[in-house]
Parts: structure tokens; sequence; C-alpha cells
């Protein structure tokens, strides 16, 4: 695997949307629902709450005859809940949208998703499109490091800068465990012949401090609780956009990153209103919104967050999702094994 610098390619009304509440349980299928042959359509998402109801509401305010049901949790647990699903029954979603291709490659394998080809498919990003056909990406999501402007005065740069001693018990990063970006990232940092297991080992010789996930880290880091954070770059901005003392660096060894995919599963009643729950993700209006939420889309025509960068300008890590999807789980145990 090698890192190389993207270039982004051409490649109000009533709202019915049930079950925003976070995490909550998604209905059975209701044959009659509003335009919906199985009923409302269930979205299982590891996207944060406030982000999610917004784009439900405006997929609903153009797709008034689709009724949204939303199950919300991180990564491992919508692949534990999904997994429960299959031994028991079948599968309660529709739609997947989580963090990290290597779930749905494991997916894809399994049988368990449908193929499909997204709408608009040439001005997408063709790193983030499957070429099999089984999910797209719908947002592009790098994990960067930040720090407390208020604590530190020369910041980190690089992923080596980590493994510095003088950052012993300064940093901190979310669980592998819980996160699929940081279950991603780990098997990434692990592949990539600049950093592997000695830098992994270097890092956790300096104690971080591991966050139940991303949201904590951010939160940590503005409030100079720990200076340092490994953490996806849209909560930093987010986060310095209401006035906290907090900034980024992308680094220069390269930078990790997940598309956030979208897939259908095989078994869903409802392909036609998912297709179309998909195909917004991707579209301008789906990936405007996704701008205005402060992450980098899967396309050109539609601009960038304030003050981030084109993804022509970062060095993205872009591995093969079939190799990391190998390795993940062992890069997982191999972290959870050195922080003990």
């Amino acid at each position: 695997m090698k890192s190389r610098t993207r270039i982004a390619a051409a490649a109000a009304g009533l709202v019915a949307v049930a079950g925003l509440a976070g995490c909550s349980e998604p209905g059975a299928a209701d044959a009659d629902a509003d335009g919906a042959a199985g009923g409302p359509l269930t979205v299982y998402t590891s996207e944060p709450q406030a982000k999610i109801d917004e784009l439900v509401a405006a997929f609903t305010a153009a797709n008034p005859d689709i009724e949204v049901e939303v199950f919300r949790a991180g990564t491992g647990d919508l692949t534990a809940r999904i997994e429960a699903e299959r031994t028991t029954g079948a599968i309660g979603a529709d739609v997947l949208l989580a963090a990290d291709a290597p779930t749905f490659e494991r997916y894809k394998s399994d049988g368990l998703l449908a193929q499909f080809t997204p709408a608009d498919v040439d001005a997408l990003d063709p790193s983030v499109v499957d070429p099999d056909g089984y999910y797209v990406g719908t947002r592009i999501i790098p994990t960067v490091i930040a720090y407390n402007t208020n604590a530190v005065d020369a910041p980190p740069t690089s992923w080596q800068d980590l493994t510095d001693p003088a950052y012993r018990g300064a940093i901190t990063m979310p669980n592998p465990d819980v996160s699929g970006a940081a279950a991603y990232n780990t098997a990434v940092w692990l592949e990539t012949p600049e950093l592997g297991e000695q830098w992994l080992e270097s890092l956790v010789a300096n104690e971080p401090v591991v966050a139940e996930s991303n949201g904590p880290v951010g939160q940590a880091v503005a409030a100079g609780t720990q200076p340092i954070g490994i953490v996806v770059d849209y909560l930093v901005r987010e986060l310095a956009a209401k006035g906290s003392p907090i900034a980024l660096s992308y680094p220069t060894d390269g930078v990790p990153y997940v598309a956030q995919p979208a897939g259908i599963f095989a078994d869903s009643d409802n392909q036609d209103a998912a297709q179309r729950f998909v195909d917004f993700l991707v579209s301008a209006r789906g990936q405007s919104l996704a701008v205005e939420q402060q992450y980098l889309p899967v396309r050109d025509d539609v601009g960038t967050p304030e003050g981030a960068p084109a993804l022509a300008d970062l060095p993205l890590l872009d591995p093969d999702p079939k190799e990391i999807t190998a390795v993940q789980q062992e890069a997982v145990r191999k972290f959870d094994d050195l922080v003990g």
C-alpha cells in the first residue's frame, strides 16, 4: 500500500420521519406505508444523530412518499446487531450507512448486499465506488492530529511526531473496538510501510488515553483535558466554529480516511426506496448538505467546507479495501494487546 495525493475526479414542510431518536428501534414492516412496498425505509447508521436527522429531513422533503426510520449506533454495535439478526432471522434494515469499507467488503462476500449503480455515478470520485457495485462512499472523513491551541505552541505535523516522549500521556484517541473509523485507521497504519507495527508500539508507549469514540476525543482536546488528539477532521472544524481553542494538522506522512459507505441489503423489501435514498446521498443536493455538515464531499462540483483543503491537496492513504478487510480484525487485536 502506498500514499498518494488523490485528485477528486468527475468519474419544508411537514416531514414524515419516524424513529429519529438516538438508538430508536425500527418498527415492523407495513405494506401500506406511503409509497414503500415493504413499509417504512429502515436505515442503520453510525452518523451523528443531528446529522442523520438533517439528512433524513432533506431526503423526505424531496421524497414525501417515503417514510424513514433510523437506528443509530457505533459501527461496532451496528455490526453486532446485524450479526444477531442474521442468526435469529432477517436483517431489520434496508440500508446501511456506516464508517468503513471493510465492513461492506465482508457483507459483500457473505452475499448480504444488493448490487446497484448510483445515480450520476460519473460525477463521483471513482475511489468511493465499489467496482463490483455493492456499495458507494458518501463523504470523505480523514483522521487528523488535533491540538488545543492554548496548550500547544508547536503542534505535531506527522504521525511520527506523536511517538516523541514529550507527548507521553498527552494524547487521546478513539477505541477501535467501538469506532469503525478507528479500526480502519489501525489497519491502515499497520499496513503503511513508513509506519507499521514499530510505529504503533511507539505510539502506545506514549500511553494515549483511549476514549470511547471520536466525539469524546474532540471534546477532550477542546477542553484542554488532553492537549493532543487523533480524531476525524470534521469534528475539529465544528468545535473551532463554536469558539473552542482547537485546530488540526493533516499528517504529512499520510492521511487515513473512511468514505462512510452506503449499501442496500439484498433481502430488503424496499429496494426502490433504498436506491432512492442512496442516490440522494451522493447527489449534488446530498453532497451539498454533506459540505454544510463539515464533511469533504465525494464529488468535486459542490465545494468544500470553509477552511478545508481540496482532496487534491491531501496525501491520502489509499489502500485496497480487500487488503484492509483481510487484516483489520487482527490489527484491532494487536492494538488491544498493546494497550492491555
